[in-house]
């Protein structure tokens, strides 16, 4: 080997503290490292084959192969395939740093946690090659990028403690050659039949031919054996399959340690060709609210890998959704750029969203325990589906659920088909009112009628649940209505309504004529209600105008909001509202309606704009008592 240029680079810290991690308190299932270096090694394969697609010189006429040897007198453990290499930018950038925004505070959380999370992360955060150091004192990487001269190979050299070596060697082959000089403590895996075990184990679903190297006893030989089947499983018919094989093929394709919640395999023939491979995962990644989380199928066409996480198949709201398609129509050479603007696409996407949505839906029918599951992983996810899937929104709609009134837990676990089977006669609408929290929302003045009348009430406090029920309009023929907003249904459910002698008493006539007098334009309207039963007064939103829970959020996101006027209801039954209405004193009377109207906009919004007026209103009046 002949080596020239010999340079010494530092880990990025991040990289430091990982490796820390995994050597001293990860992994307990070591074996997993082999399963990630053969992943790779298949995905360096499968980069050449389409880099070949523009490029043919560059395959070689080589048979794609990862092969496997062991040294068990230099305790060496060898690792190599043809595939399409690295070149020193590439080595720098692979194996000195991880490239991806939120790696601080994956890794904060990776320490708060590190004695439950055993062999989570590995593929979690794209670090599979760094656990070759849980077995390994040293490793080294000799590489060479297809398409270069033999005398530029690279070999890379770490014990992983903080720095690694580059230097310039010669590689006649193109691929990468991983060497592993293993512990003291690591020789099960200097075995063949462990190794075997192993592949068969995680990698025996892998395209790419893997082979053994074996000694012939007999003709004092060396030979290679192949150890997997190499075939695509999707290819493969279902009935062929166990579940123990999807759940594999699931963990290489995602590096997932938990068994995906359930799957949907299907071979589609007619004027689009395609195979998919659908998996609902078990557990949210960590990253899937991050800007930069990659999502999205993994794509073939006729076979060959084209490319990870392409998101033009399936819409922001099934992100959580991984697996494969593997078409036949699309050109072998498709770029993102003409994915975005092709029909086969576009028709592809309409297809595996209904297929998405359908494997959810029967599980939704089959498992009402996983499908809990799935909803406490994915359910804000999902929320999003209605704003951005008009097509699909019954569908969407049925897969929903929410917490409600007669609930009395926080678990939204009630579909809209389930509160539809359970309303009352005379009910004409689906009920439900959104706050900032499950108990703000649960202790509203608003459900006093409906606790009185038994009518159930769906309680909404998720963020995104206001921006979802503007696109959520009604389903299976009931309208969806918003308990703090004026409705003539509503009305409709008051049976005791305010008596005309009540409404023209000169009493109440005087005392609304004064409360409209002294509130002017800061509400709406004024006027007596039977709704309450507990409550002296309430505000409500008009039909016609924008709800309080949408002007937080516009609020949140820097947007300007109108300015927002309540209706202000009253309930002339309640102890304070008459005896107010006796008193005498016109400024008393003043500051006593002034602190009704905060109080039910505090109860409405949450807050006031002027709290400490508030305060000082409510300890002048204290004083009087």
């Amino acid at each position: 080997m002949n080596i020239q240029k010999k340079e010494t680079y530092s880990f990025q810290s991040e990289v430091k503290q990982l490796l820390h991690l995994m050597i001293h308190s990860l992994y307990s299932n070591k074996e997993i490292f082999l399963r990630e270096l053969i992943s790779n090694a298949s995905d360096a394969i499968d980069k050449l084959r389409f880099e070949s697609i523009s490029s043919p010189n560059l395959y070689n006429n080589n048979k794609p192969k990862i092969q496997i040897s062991i040294n068990k007198s230099q305790r060496t453990l060898i690792i190599n395939d043809n595939g399409i290499g690295m070149t020193r930018k590439d080595i720098i950038e692979n194996l000195g740093t991880i490239a991806k925004s939120g790696t601080k505070s994956f890794l904060k959380s990776l320490e708060d946690k590190k004695n439950n999370i055993k062999n989570e992360l590995i593929g979690e955060f794209g670090v599979g090659f760094y656990s070759s150091f849980i077995v390994s004192e040293k490793v080294l990487v000799r590489t060479k990028f297809a398409g270069n001269q033999s005398n530029e190979g690279i070999l890379w050299e770490s014990s992983g403690e903080g720095e690694y070596n580059i230097t310039n060697v010669i590689k006649k082959t193109q691929g990468t050659e991983i060497t592993l000089f293993l512990k003291k403590e690591e020789d099960e895996f200097l075995e063949t039949w462990k190794i075997k075990n192993i592949v068969n184990k995680y990698s025996d679903h892998i395209t790419v031919p893997v082979e053994i190297q074996i000694y012939d006893e007999k003709n004092k030989t060396y030979f290679w054996e192949q150890i997997n089947k190499a075939q695509a499983l999707w290819i493969r018919n279902k009935s062929s399959i166990s579940d123990k094989e999807y759940q594999e093929f699931y963990k290489y394709l995602t590096n997932d340690q938990n068994n995906p919640i359930t799957w949907s395999h299907n071979h589609v023939e007619g004027t689009h060709e395609y195979i998919s491979l659908l998996y609902i995962p078990e557990k949210a990644a960590w990253d899937i609210w991050n800007r930069d989380n990659k999502h999205g199928l993994k794509l073939y066409v006729k076979r060959v890998y084209i490319m990870d996480n392409s998101q033009e198949f399936l819409p922001n709201y099934l992100r959580f959704i991984r697996g494969i398609i593997d078409s036949s129509n699309l050109p072998l050479n498709v770029s993102r750029e003409i994915l975005q603007n092709n029909s086969i696409t576009q028709n592809l996407k309409k297809a595996l969203v209904k297929r998405s949505l359908k494997m959810l839906d029967k599980l939704s029918n089959n498992d009402n325990e996983k499908y809990q599951s799935f909803w406490n992983q994915f359910g804000l996810v999902l929320k999003e589906g209605p704003a951005e899937d008009s097509e699909n929104l019954n569908l969407i709609a049925n897969l929903l659920r929410f917490t409600s009134m007669k609930n009395n837990s926080s678990e939204q676990k009630i579909s809209l088909k389930q509160y539809i089977s359970d309303m009352c006669d005379k009910q004409e609408k689906i009920y439900y009112i959104t706050a900032d929290s499950y108990m703000s929302a649960k202790n509203s003045p608003h459900l006093e009628l409906f606790n009185k009348k038994g009518i159930d009430v769906l309680l909404l406090s998720d963020r995104i649940d206001e921006w979802m029920m503007n696109y959520l309009v009604e389903f299976e023929g009931k309208k969806f209505q918003s308990i703090s907003k004026e409705d003539l249904s509503l009305n409709k459910l008051v049976e005791e309504k305010i008596t005309n002698k009540e409404e023209t008493s000169k009493e109440i006539v005087d005392f609304l004529i004064k409360v409209k007098k002294i509130l002017g334009d800061k509400v709406k309207s004024v006027r007596l209600t039977n709704r309450l039963t507990e409550t002296p007064c309430i505000v409500l939103s008009d039909s016609n105008e924008m709800s309080t829970q949408m002007a937080k959020l516009f609020t949140a996101a820097g947007q300007p909001v109108p300015e927002l006027k309540y209706i202000f209801e009253i309930n002339p039954k309640h102890e304070l509202i008459k005896k107010i209405c006796t008193m005498s004193n016109d400024e008393i009377f003043e500051e006593w309606i002034k602190l009704l109207l905060d109080q039910a906009l505090f109860a409405e919004k949450g807050n006031l704009d002027n709290p400490h007026e508030f305060i000082a209103r409510m300890n002048k009046l204290f004083i009087q008592l």
